[in-house]
């Protein structure tokens, strides 16, 4: 017959359930909050957020138990064949493992308790009976109370299990000898819970038992004998105990000691027991396992042992274990430890293809094994919100609640402690506020801690200076010599793996702050000597790894440098290998975001890790500011002396660029000076920015021969492209350009190729759009994960270009997008580009009006520098300057040269859109 989970009709016991985070109690109420505030008003409601994913698990699992079960070829006595009838979530602590425990057990024995989101029952064959034991300390549940728990649940089937009853009365009476079971189930709540039938069915069994033997007088006197009979008896193979005889190890077992040991294998009675029930009163046990962590360390797993022993000597029960940590059951190294270990013994526990992760991947997951993850901020918000309710309606205001989404990173927990909070602030008279919330919460910390040795705490504290790590960095932080603790702390729930991350293991946010930040109390607890002590075992780990690195890992420096900045800026240590690794960010021109999470900057600068925390940070973002906040910033860190000599070049150099982006050419070329002269690192560079100013105030010929003193370092065949071009020399400018690039390549410097390339597609797309098109899409390609806002600007004005004249290209409306990014950003060579390529369009399509637009536009932008721009619209135009002076650019080839190649190229562009 075919039943739902739970079958129609069926009525099995489900036990009250208590609030914990993220759940909802049958009852419906949560005392503790009850009792937190004196307005009646305020409804108090324990409210389930979904886990439908982790009830899907249940069932599909369950379903394929049933399947398995009733195969042909299934044999409750096979002791060889693998198992897979346990299923395992884990987490961090306050994740919601027991409420979710709590909920399956509720939901699988009454269907109306199932949560509305979990949708429609499954079906599976047979009559499913759950129950649930708490493994927590705090229970006092041993080995025994668990053995007993499953007997007395099963009482339900209303009849006397005779070969486990035979055993487990044998067992009761060596090792309680003088007390009663019956008295023992009474004095643990066990008798309260599951009624007083299994004794009665036991009296009942051993009474049949001994009658079967022909043996006289009351069970209780003679249970001895009567186990001493049954063994003579199955050993001859008398048919008066025909219904015992099926069980072929039962006699071994009645011979065996009668210990706690012996105890774990009668459980294979229960389930021979099970698998001969007639099939109408088929009967399929989920076990439920909660707070699995507190079974033991993994060290001492003799309780583990035990409880192993029952999973795998119940092949026709369903286990579903909850803790914090998933079960190694699956790995070969565990033999001996336990009976059944590697993944052959249990496939669903063990990683389902390659070799188990390791610290530089985390593989898939087991297909038995399920992270419970966080609340996503929805589930967070309607959790806050149902909790505390008056007349329907939330009493915790939306900000208040956007606020501890935020905090609690999605942990349950943190958003009970929330909701205890808010009541607790209402009692003092105030109504709570967004910034009440902004907290961590101490008892997280407890919570985290409570299964974790010493030696993992102290490494825990270590690891939550660092942003990610991996297991020897964590050992290193930690000052340890061995790597043991750190191997066995990353196979908690609150370290993540990111396989992809440079090293792979983080905390989770919310346990790393709260570790970092909030008051801790516990025993352990590190005074502030301890931390800086910590931060500079962390830092100089970094360095150590930064300086074993190959070089050109860009994913590794960056990841150094981030974690490096804060940790120095945060416990004010010197810079040591910081200076070289900013050196090595700056030359690749690549300006990834850098800037760890702190102080908002404004801050004025204290000591010179701040100062180079600003100086890196201001660089990246300077693709996204404007250039006026990159000058305010960088001055800030030039006149706080706090720099090293060299860094402190980086600062005025960067500025000085910064300054010329924004026109100010005279205060630019004051610092490229100083730079120069000072003959650093940048001082090449600086030449070459020196340059760029004689270029952009018209100075061709100085430029040029300036470039020719540059070498790489100073970027020379960049600075000859930039001359070319404007000269109207194409061709030879893309030659530049071609060449910047490829030296850029054996110089592994990302930036500069990408930059080159662009320009290299900018003046291509002047002279053959066919070549432009092949040249930008290669430009595209070099910019793939580079953050460079003014390179992209160039390929998208080198589109415009590309374009010109062409009717249908939509030009006006791109380049009204345009201007407005450009001007955002405060590049004015980005502006006074992109009118130019206007002026060009304009030209081509000899539209007058419109060209004197974009003339007056240039005009207008120009001040000292780039005064020539306006010189050139007119050339491509073939139109004499404004009030018929000469150019006061000096031209490389002279004016008349320079304005017959525009010309031409406005005649030629004109000819090929004709198709003349």
């Amino acid at each position: 017959m075919e039943w739902l989970i739970p079958p129609w009709g069926a009525r099995l016991p489900a036990h009250k359930i208590r609030v914990y985070p993220g759940g909802v109690s049958v009852g419906g109420r949560d005392p503790r909050a009850l009792f937190g505030s004196n307005d009646r008003g305020i409804q108090v409601e324990e409210h389930f957020t979904n886990r439908q994913e982790q009830w899907e698990a249940v069932t599909d699992a369950l379903a394929e138990h049933v399947r398995t079960v009733a195969a042909p070829g299934f044999d409750v006595e096979d002791l060889e064949a693998p198992r897979d009838n346990v299923l395992v979530f884990h987490g961090v602590g306050g994740i919601g493992k027991s409420t979710l425990s709590r909920k399956v057990e509720a939901a699988l024995a009454h269907g109306e308790h199932r949560p509305t989101q979990w949708g429609e029952p499954v079906r599976v064959t047979g009559r499913v009976l759950p129950v649930r034991i708490d493994l927590a300390r705090s229970a006092g549940t041993d080995f025994e109370r668990v053995v007993l728990t499953v007997r007395l649940a099963l009482a339900e089937l209303g009849r006397p299990l005779p070969a486990f009853d035979l055993a487990l009365r044998r067992y009761w009476d060596h090792v309680h000898p003088g007390e009663s079971l019956e008295e023992f189930l009474r004095r643990g709540g066990l008798g309260r819970r599951f009624g007083k039938t299994v004794p009665q069915q036991m009296q009942s069994a051993l009474a049949d038992i001994a009658q079967a033997v022909l043996l006289p007088g009351t069970v209780g006197a003679v249970v001895g004998q009567v186990t001493s009979s049954v063994v003579r008896a199955l050993r001859d193979h008398r048919a008066s105990v025909r219904a015992l005889a099926g069980c072929s190890r039962l006699a071994d077992l009645l011979e065996a000691e009668p210990d706690l040991d012996a105890l774990s294998y009668y459980t294979h009675l229960l389930a021979w027991e099970l698998a001969r029930l007639p099939a109408d009163r088929a009967v399929l046990p989920v076990i439920l396992l909660d707070t699995f962590e507190d079974v033991g360390d993994r060290v001492h797993r003799d309780l583990e042992r035990l409880l192993q022993r029952v999973v795998w000597l119940m092949p026709n029960a369903f286990f579903v274990v909850t803790g914090r940590s998933r079960l190694q059951w699956a790995e070969d190294a565990l033999h001996g430890q336990l009976d059944w270990t590697g993944p052959t013994a249990w496939p669903g526990l063990a990683v389902p293809s390659g070799p188990a992760a390791d610290a530089a991947s985390a593989g898939p997951a087991p297909r038995r094994q399920i992270l419970i993850g966080d609340f996503s901020a929805e589930d967070c918000d309607d959790y806050l919100a149902r909790r505390l309710t008056r007349d329907g309606t939330p009493v915790i205001a939306l900000d208040v609640r956007a606020v501890v989404t935020a905090r609690s990173h999605g942990l349950p927990l943190h958003l009970d402690l929330a909701v205890q909070r808010f009541l607790a602030i209402r009692r003092t008279g105030h109504e709570p506020r967004p910034a009440d919330f902004d907290v961590d919460f101490p008892a997280l910390i407890s919570r985290t801690l409570s299964d974790l040795t010493p030696d993992e705490r102290h490494v825990l504290r270590s690891v939550s200076l660092l942003d990610n790590f991996d297991v020897p960095l964590a050992a290193r932080a930690a000052g340890m010599t061995y790597e043991a603790a750190a191997l066995r702390l990353v196979e908690r729930p609150f370290v993540r793996t990111d396989p992809h991350a440079v090293w792979p293991y983080h905390l989770h946010a919310v346990i790393r702050s709260t570790i970092r930040t909030a008051d801790d109390r516990a025993d352990d607890r590190w005074s502030s000597g301890d931390w800086a002590r910590a931060a500079a075992r962390a830092f100089d780990a970094i360095g150590e790894r930064r300086a074993a690195a190959a070089d050109g890992d860009r994913d590794l420096l960056v990841n150094c440098l981030r974690q490096g900045l804060r940790l120095a800026r945060d416990f004010g240590l010197d810079l040591g290998w910081l200076a070289e690794a900013a050196w090595s960010y700056v030359g690749d021109s690549v300006w990834e975001p850098l800037a760890p999470p702190g102080p908002a900057h404004g801050t004025a600068p204290r000591t010179a890790a701040d100062a180079l925390v600003e100086t890196l940070g201001a660089l990246g973002r300077r693709q996204h500011e404007h250039r006026e906040s990159t000058v305010a910033r960088l001055t800030a860190v030039v006149d706080s002396g706090l720099l090293p000599p060299e860094l402190r070049d980086m600062a005025v150099y960067y500025r000085a660029k910064a300054e010329r982006d924004l026109g100010r050419s005279d205060d630019s070329r004051h610092g490229m000076c100083l730079v120069a002269d000072g003959g650093g690192r940048l001082a090449p560079a600086a030449r070459r920015g020196l340059a760029h100013l004689a270029r952009l105030a018209g100075d061709f010929p100085t430029a040029l021969r300036t470039a020719g003193t540059l070498g790489w370092a100073g970027r020379h065949h960049r600075i000859l492209g930039d001359v070319w071009w404007v000269q109207g020399d194409m061709a030879r400018a893309a030659r530049s350009y071609e060449a910047a690039r490829e030296e850029a390549e054996q110089h592994a410097v990302a930036g500069e190729r990408a930059t080159a390339q662009a320009q290299r597609a900018f003046t291509l797309a002047f002279a053959d759009p066919a070549v432009a098109e092949d040249e930008l899409v290669l430009a595209q390609q070099l910019l793939t994960g580079l953050d460079l806002r003014a390179t992209r600007l160039t390929t998208r004005i080198a589109a415009l270009v590309r374009d010109a004249g062409a009717a249908a290209a939509g030009l006006e409306d791109r380049a009204r997008v345009l201007r407005a990014e450009a001007e955002v950003s405060g590049i004015t060579a980005a502006r006074l580009t992109l009118e130019l390529a206007l002026g060009f369009h304009h030209a081509v399509l000899d539209d007058r009006d419109r060209l004197t637009a974009s003339l007056g536009r240039l005009r207008d932008l120009v001040a000292g520098d780039y005064a020539y721009y306006p010189d050139l619209v007119c050339f491509m135009a073939g139109r004499p300057l404004a009030d018929g002076r000469p150019s006061r650019a000096r031209w490389i080839d002279g004016e008349e040269t320079t304005r017959a190649r525009w010309r031409t190229l406005v005649t030629v562009r004109r000819a090929h859109l004709l198709g003349i």
